[in-house]
Formats: C-alpha cells, structure tokens, sequence
C-alpha cells in the first residue's frame, strides 16, 4: 500500500475515536497506554501488510483463520481484543455512516479507514497464496522498546524472540542483527563514520551522548559484542553504559540504516520512518542532537511519525511553526539546533521551514485531537498544555506564585 495520509477509526483498543491526518513530521503525545503505539503498529500493518506476511512465513510462523491469532502475533500477545468486529461495517467501500469524523460512533463496535477506505483489521491477517517477488518494505519501525534488541551488548535475531512478542520489535531486531553483522569496516568501528553523516551531524552525537567515546565491534569469549572505547582505554561493555547510552545505541543503528552512505539519500522502497519515544533516557542536549537526525531524515525525502513524552519535542515543533508563520529564516534553525553552516545544514534548516507538522492528542477519554496549533493562549486546556507536558511546569509556577504572594502579604 502507498503512503497512508489519512486514518479514521473508532473503538479500537482504548480510542474511541480518531481523525488523523500525517503531516511531514507527525508527533502523538499523550499518556501512556491512551493507543499511541496501537495506531503506530496500524499505520505499519497498512503499509506492509504483504511484507509482514511474507517475513511471518519466512521464520515459520503459521496462523490459521481466526482473526485474533494474527492480532496477537502481530500486536503482541494479549491483542487480540483491541478489535471489537461488526459486520454491518465490513464492505468494500466505505459506507455514508464512517464517511465523516462526526458521523455516530458505536461504542461495541470497531472500525477504521485508510484514506477513505473500510479496512477490516481482523481481515487482514488472512494469510495470501505465496509466489512472486518478495514484498518490499515501505515504512520503517523503531519501537519504544528497542533497548531488548540488544543483550549483554549482543544483537537478537527474530527467532530469539516468543511468538507473543510485538512484530515491529521483533523485525527491528533483527535488521540490527543483520546490521551488525555486515556493516563495520576494518576497523571495527560502528559509530562515528565519516561516510555516514556530516560532521556537524555527528559532533553532537559524540559530545552530548558518547561523551567522546567511539561505538565498536569487539569479541569476547568467541562472541561478537558492542562495546564503548575511548582511545586505548580498555572498552567499556553494555552492563556499564548509561541508561541512554544503552536506549539510544539501538536507535542510532536504525537510523544508520536510514541514511545510508556514498551519496544516496535514502533507502530506495522505504518511503516512512516510525520512531517510538526517541528522547528515553536523554538529556535535553542530547534529545536535540536525535532531533537533528530526525529532520535530517525529512531532508532526505522520508516522512516520519513519532510518539513523545518529552516537552523538548514539542518546543521545536513550536519553534519551528511560528517560524513558517513569522519570516524565520534557515539561519534561525540552525542557531535553534546550533548548528554551524555548512551546506549539509543548510539543507536540512530549509527542508524544515518547509515540512508540514502534525500533533495529535490521545486523551484518557478515548478521543484524539488535533493540538497542532500548539497555541498556549487556546481554549482548550490540552493545546494549551501541549497535551500535558507543560500542565506540571505551569502548576509549579501557580504555586510558588500563592506562596510568594501570602508570604508578601504576611510581611
């Protein structure tokens, strides 16, 4: 299926309603288990339905016909319920009923279109005949859990996983696997490469997350394993790396693979990137640094959606929106990541002057909401509170305020 622009849907797992537009960057805020990661995992399964069957069949999963075997193999075990069938709804084209965001909802009953087409999400776990080329992959998933794809410093292959765990953590662990396996050169290095990302690129990697250290292949106990190594300083194993390091390590793998070297832009078939809270176990220094890769991914023509907790995201998205609607000027995106002028920053400042942002909400009432505004003088208290993650830092204000004021009036 080609890039999806538009997802309604209706009672599925804890949303009860949604209307959601992708933008260039899209970001869903909101607290946990509100189905964030249920409609990440849906935007991939539309995109890569034939592909995900394909990469079952290959590492021997089977399945048989009942909908909610597929559920719990694809979303992770337990799933299964999130799609509550009715099959007044189940038909080729969308009916006037689903036709509009404001039309009635059925609280029993789940449904869900793509780009104003029905799709039957307990469907479309049936099995198709083999043959052919293999499927290619469109969308790329990094998921929150990412950390579990490395053991010990060790990558996991597919198969070390259980049947139940999520498909996206299991694919995403394996092609790190595969990365590990065929991509550091001679010298073992995984990270800083030249020929991968421009130097003002990876200097903020190196300073704010590495510390100076380097990312490099080793062999202990005739296994090969990741370790951190700082000249000939003995290295460092994963057991002692921070909590970022560690959250981050796996992240920066995928994004190795999406920026490819030699010159080209981008994975030819890969049209769409999904990264699960990028910011985990990072200082705000370096949430900025994996925020300039991100825009350096729209540079190269990807789209990208993510889920955040993190008010640092969302400051950059304002930044950059009153930017567009003020005259800001590439120069004014560089100072905001600080970043030097070269012409690879140059590029990626005017792409994101240019690119589309996309916020949405997923409330504990079940409904999601468009807060792109990102207004803090709007109406509604989530725009208002960037969907929650500025409420806390605005009630601290509140209170110190009364107490500074009574302690004034007491004086």
């Amino acid at each position: 299926m080609s890039t999806v622009a538009r997802i309604q849907a209706a009672g599925i797992g804890p949303v009860a309603q949604a209307d959601i537009r992708f933008g260039d960057l899209t970001v869903f805020v909101g607290p946990q288990a509100t189905g964030k990661s249920v409609f990440l995992q849906i935007l991939k399964l539309l995109a890569d339905r034939a592909s995900i069957h394909e990469r079952m069949r290959r590492f021997g999963i089977a399945w048989n016909s009942n909908p909610g075997d597929f559920l719990d193999l694809y979303f992770g075990e337990g799933m299964s319920g999130l799609w509550r069938p009715d099959s007044s709804l189940h038909t080729d084209a969308m009916t006037d009923e689903v036709r509009g965001i404001s039309g009635p909802w059925r609280s029993n009953s789940s449904w869900l279109t793509a780009d104003s087409r029905l799709v039957n999400l307990a469907r479309i776990g049936r099995r198709r005949p083999k043959g052919g080329a293999p499927p290619a992959e469109t969308l790329f998933y990094i998921p929150a859990q990412r950390v579990t794809s490395l053991r010990d410093g060790t990558t996991r292959p597919f198969t070390d996983y259980r049947a139940g765990d999520p498909f996206v953590l299991r694919e995403f662990s394996e092609r790190l696997h595969w990365i590990v396996q065929n991509e550091p050169g001679r010298d073992r290095r995984l990270f800083p490469q030249k020929n991968r990302l421009s130097e003002p690129l990876r200097r903020p990697l190196q300073e704010h997350i590495f510390g100076g250290y380097e990312l490099r292949m080793d062999a202990a106990q005739f296994q090969r394993r990741i370790v951190l190594r700082r000249g000939e300083e003995r290295p460092l194993p994963y057991l002692v790396w921070s909590a970022g390091q560690r959250e981050f390590v796996p992240l920066l793998l995928g994004l190795y693979w999406l920026l490819p070297p030699g010159g080209t832009p981008r994975r030819d078939d890969l049209q769409q990137v999904v990264i699960e809270e990028p910011e985990t176990g990072l200082h705000p220094n370096g949430v900025s640094a994996v925020l300039v890769l991100i825009f350096e991914l729209l540079a190269r023509g990807y789209r990208v959606c993510l889920s955040t907790h993190s008010p640092h995201v969302l400051d950059v998205v304002w930044a950059l929106t009153f930017f567009q609607k003020n005259g800001g000027a590439p120069a004014d995106v560089l100072k905001l990541f600080k970043l030097r002028s070269v012409w690879s920053t140059q590029s990626l400042a005017e792409n994101a002057l240019a690119s589309a942002f996309k916020v949405y909400f997923f409330a504990r009432d079940g409904a999601v909401r468009d807060i792109s505004g990102l207004d803090p003088g709007a109406d509604g208290r989530e725009e208002a509170g960037w969907g929650g993650l500025t409420e806390f830092s605005g009630d601290v204000g509140d209170v110190v305020a009364e107490v500074a004021a009574r302690r004034a009036a007491a004086a």
